[in-house]
């Protein structure tokens, strides 16, 4: 599959009448990396905008300890406030005269929707005049429903308008797409990105699935097997998230040599500063685009990164998306295992994009 010209947002500034002169504050962080961070924005927007509230710009929090960042070290400022311009008053900071320990809790399920912020978030607001907020994860099924909501078009611009990676963190993702695309000069250029983490297999149950079980993600050997059945070559360039080199992947390396981690292809004057430690919210930010943008994405990990990597590519015109499978017999079709998401045009992208 080509790329298709990449789609235009639904949504228009025009549909969003102004806004009021705010009526208190919303704070968030976003946390669990950029997976997370699309929903945990939209959802923040949608909230703020329904309370006629100010949006505090959020930091970042990674999972492990002492991983805390201030927005503008991933995402672009600037270009976020202008994305909401007209739409929620966004303030770089809480006013002195208001501390964070009087800031009431609130939680809200991903894709919050206005019945719940009526009956479980607008009281605590009223009553408290300022919150803070956290999204959970009742689900990562990231597909469309076919109930319409008023929030809806604010929820698309939140998920899909608002975080661009910062001036730096661009270019190192770039110069990695770049040097992948070098590597890959015998397949005109092409890649593709697995979203393959050891740890994570681990600690996942990642064997022993009956045939009719759909499984929840895949090995190395697993993923070389199915790459080589559904046709591509064995020079075929391979980008995985994994950070850095586990002896768990020779097997696939074996088979696919040109395989590569991001401390193979990151400029050498960067690894210091985005390889820091494992798993951290540069590193997964790094993945979250290299799979966004590469020729093909293969998800061995089912979950919300591929959901939303997912949507991220179907906005920008890229639906090569495949999801694999334990193939009996020696080869199949390629096109029998396009993502669901696309196959069946029912992710939540394809509601914001027209």
């Amino acid at each position: 599959m080509k790329d298709s010209q990449e789609l235009k947002p639904c949504w228009s500034r025009t549909t969003f009448d102004g806004i009021e002169q705010s009526r208190g504050y919303v704070t968030f962080s976003l946390t669990n990396g950029p997976e997370y961070h699309v929903s945990q924005m939209a959802d923040a927007v949608v909230v703020a905008r329904y309370l006629e509230a100010a949006l505090v710009l959020p930091d970042i929090r990674g999972s492990r300890p002492g991983d805390e960042r201030n927005f503008e070290d991933i995402y672009d400022v600037e270009k976020f406030m202008k994305s909401l311009n007209g739409v929620v008053k966004v303030v770089k900071e809480l006013p002195n005269e208001i501390s964070i320990r009087d800031l009431a809790a609130v939680k809200v399920p991903n894709r919050v929707t206005e019945d719940h912020i009526v009956e479980n978030v607008q009281p605590i607001f009223k009553s408290k005049g300022n919150i803070r907020l956290a999204t959970y994860f009742p689900t990562v099924n990231m597909r469309k429903t076919t109930q319409k909501s008023s929030v809806d078009s604010v929820s698309c611009l939140g998920m899909f308008g608002t975080l661009e990676l910062q001036a730096e963190v661009s270019e190192v993702v770039d110069s990695m797409i770049e040097r992948l695309r070098t590597l890959s000069r015998k397949s005109d250029g092409l890649f593709i990105a697995v979203d393959l983490r050891v740890d994570v297999l681990e600690n996942k149950n990642c064997h022993g699935s009956g045939t009719n079980v759909a499984k929840s993600c895949y090995n190395a050997q697993e993923i070389a097997l199915f790459l080589r059945k559904v046709g591509f070559d064995t020079d075929t360039t391979i980008y995985l998230t994994q950070s850095k080199w586990d002896n768990s992947l020779s097997v696939l390396k074996d088979i696919f040599p040109k395989t590569y981690t991001k401390e193979n292809i990151m400029p050498e004057e960067k690894k210091g500063k985005f390889l820091e430690f494992e798993g951290s919210e540069l590193e997964k930010v790094i993945d979250f685009y290299i799979c966004s943008k590469s020729d093909v994405f293969v998800p061995a990990l089912s979950g919300l990164f591929y959901a939303n990597v997912a949507g991220k590519r179907i906005a920008l015109g890229k639906p090569q998306i495949l999801v694999p499978a334990d193939i009996p017999g020696t080869s199949a079709a390629v096109m029998n295992y396009l993502a669901p998401y696309v196959a069946k045009k029912n992710h939540l992208a394809y509601s914001c994009f027209c």
